[in-house]
């Protein structure tokens, strides 16, 4: 990667940072276009983002990705948002636009459902979901279900104020949908979680390798789909629990390349190496090209 004055930066902001791995898809997306760019990777505290958003536009940035939490924060306080990013409640893609305006889009519910069709062959429409986690990712992943005409979903969080306030969205946005909030009590997660076909981890447990399942082996059972949106481990502890009961499981890589490569085309207008994406990333992540 050759570096000049001319080169254009992109980057993803997140607080903490150091779990991305967007940096490793999209610069290998730059160098296999021989774009005279570099895509980086910044910690920028909730209370900052708006303030940096805009000095990174007054800097030349040309996209910019968020992740964990800055997402709902840049729903917020952003002006200007593309109806994706509306209708989730969350942006995880920002667009710098000319005179230093900045557009917010979410990538996530489409890239999320690419990601299900590759990962279990199946969609998201007739299918009852559990998702577990409300925050920006579990809220978009759940309005995407909603959107994407699944029979059932229901909502946990250990907030339940918060679970109950993704649900009264998703009454308000589409009436007919059949959806629930639970209780934030364990045995009652354990439960209704046997009951659906999809089970979705939307929290950030199990980032840290320490960290204990929210949901034991009791919760799955067999014939069932489990995916988790943390991506950087090749099997999550959620995915081992899973697993130990007989479901089919799946980590949020895919979910992170595809919602990546739409960012990129945002941005860029060009269509992204998604193959040359994958690949960085599964060898990255498992050491090796999964992928044929």
């Amino acid at each position: 990667m050759n570096l000049s004055g001319h080169t254009k930066p992109f980057a993803v902001l997140g607080h903490p940072i150091g779990h991305t791995l967007s940096p490793v898809m999209h610069n290998a997306a730059i160098q296999s276009l021989g774009m005279d760019a570099i895509y980086l990777a910044f910690d920028v505290a909730p209370d900052t983002l708006i303030s940096t958003l805009n000095s990174m536009a007054c800097m030349g940035f040309r996209g910019v990705n968020l992740t964990v939490p800055l997402k709902e924060v840049a729903f917020k306080g952003l002006k200007k948002l593309d109806i994706s990013a509306q209708r989730l409640g969350s942006v995880n893609t920002v667009e710098f636009l000319p005179g230093g305006h900045l557009k917010g889009h979410s990538t996530d519910g489409k890239g999320f459902l690419i990601a299900i069709k590759e990962a279990f062959g199946k969609t998201i429409e007739g299918l009852s979901v559990f998702v577990l986690g409300s925050g920006g990712a579990g809220r978009a992943v759940a309005i995407t279900c909603a959107v994407a005409k699944a029979s059932n979903i229901i909502v946990a969080d250990i907030e339940t104020k918060r679970a109950r306030r993704v649900v009264a969205e998703i009454s308000k946005l589409l009436p007919r949908s059949k959806v629930q909030w639970l209780k934030a009590d364990p045995a009652v997660w354990v439960k209704e979680c046997r009951k659906v076909d999809l089970v979705i981890q939307a929290t950030p447990v199990g980032m840290k390798k320490a960290d204990a399942p929210l949901l034991p082996p009791s919760a799955f059972r067999r014939g069932q789909m489990a995916f988790d949106l943390i991506y950087m481990y090749p099997e999550t502890v959620f995915m081992k629990a899973a697993r130990k009961s007989g479901a089919k499981t799946a980590n949020g890589l895919g979910m992170l390349l595809h919602q990546g490569a739409i960012s990129f085309s945002i941005w860029t207008g060009i269509k992204p190496p998604v193959k040359t994406m994958r690949n960085a990333l599964e060898k990255q992540v498992y050491g090796r090209i999964l992928s044929s």
